[in-house]
């Protein structure tokens, strides 16, 4: 068993076999949509946040019948987001994609969404919100390359005094197992450290991706309240679901359902290495786990196999979160982090 894992060429989640993203977004209404098209892969999810809005996580749940899925949905705009996921499996059905009931075909497209209806942008659609479109235009947007920060689903996103967007991060190791992440960060906590420049998940950084972050000063937690999170108090306020940070994690490793839930429940430690606080009650946040299966090594034992990939997925989804903070651009009231933090990095832009 190696651990020697690099970022792929790509670092994105695309790195991993099988997968690939596309994204559409309504720059008037200020939100957008993630698509993850799959070939059929294992999947399960974890949810820990205490305001999660999701579709279809129950049939994630090893105990039920269905057994692979089409496609994964991210979107903005809280409950109207849920309509991308609808029209995402339409448009899959009519390409005759989906689980096979006699002649009939049931795409499985499991969603989460985060808030981003009070950002600043127009949501005054009237009696039809923009998502079922942005749904079918991120699906035939589909590629192995796709833009970070202010995109997609992270396009209205904030994280705490920041803006927030979409981020992703790829992990290779030398006998062939690829993992990778993919995030909306919209957290009601920080992505930085009190007082410096430094991501929480600043010790995780491969190749510059985060800018070249500096080695963070001790924090005197003694000091003063806002030192236990990075962000002023004044912005952990909130009502239950105003934010949410909400993922996918891949593996090209063949698992079984509940293997892949253990993965899910190990990658939600990426989240609290890269935000604090976390899985706060004004949060929803959702981990999906993605299996393509098209690497195995059937001599490892299983239990191995399954740690290795929930540590390294939970250090990628804590790269990603770094990057789509990193990543993001000043929309409204919230600066880019390079806005404010830029001159303090070895990579100036």
């Amino acid at each position: 068993m190696t651990f020697n894992f690099r970022p792929g060429p790509r670092n994105l989640i695309t790195d991993v076999d099988s997968i690939r993203v596309g994204q559409a977004e309504d720059r008037d209404a200020w939100s957008g949509v993630s698509v993850v098209l799959l070939d059929g892969a294992v999947a399960a999810v974890d949810v820990r946040g205490g305001a999660p809005g999701t579709r279809d996580t129950d049939a994630l749940n090893p105990s039920c019948l269905v057994d692979r899925v089409d496609a994964i949905v991210l979107s903005g705009g809280s409950v109207f987001g849920l309509g991308a996921s609808s029209a995402v499996t339409d448009l899959l059905a009519s390409r005759g994609i989906g689980f096979p009931i006699h002649e009939a075909r049931a795409p499985i497209v499991p969603s989460a969404v985060l808030f981003d209806l009070l950002n600043g942008g127009n949501k005054k659609w009237g009696e039809k919100s923009p998502y079922a479109d942005l749904g079918r235009n991120a699906l035939d947007d589909v590629a192995l390359d796709f833009k970070l920060g202010n995109a997609g689903a992270g396009y209205g996103a904030k994280a705490g005094p920041l803006k927030g967007g979409l981020g992703s991060a790829s992990a290779i190791s030398g006998d062939g197992l690829q993992i990778g992440a993919l995030v909306a960060v919209n957290c009601v906590g920080s992505a930085v450290m009190p007082g410096q420049s430094s991501f929480w998940a600043w010790p995780f950084e491969q190749n510059d991706e985060m800018g070249g972050q500096p080695t963070p000063k001790a924090i005197d937690f003694t000091s003063k309240a806002e030192a236990w999170t990075g962000s002023p108090l004044d912005t952990l306020t909130g009502q239950a679901g105003e934010n949410t940070t909400i993922g996918v994690v891949a593996t090209n490793a063949k698992l079984t359902k509940a293997e892949a839930q253990r993965v899910a429940i190990m990658a939600q430690d990426g989240y609290a290495r890269s935000i604090r606080p976390v899985h706060t009650p004004f949060d929803g946040d959702t981990v999906f786990a993605v299996s393509t299966g098209t690497w195995g090594k059937e001599t490892e034992a299983r239990a191995d196999l399954v740690n290795r990939i929930g540590l390294v997925a939970a250090d990628c989804l804590a790269r990603a979160v770094a990057r789509g903070v990193y990543e993001a651009t000043a929309l409204g009231a919230f600066p880019g982090y390079r806005d404010v933090h830029g001159k303090n990095l070895r990579l100036k832009r």
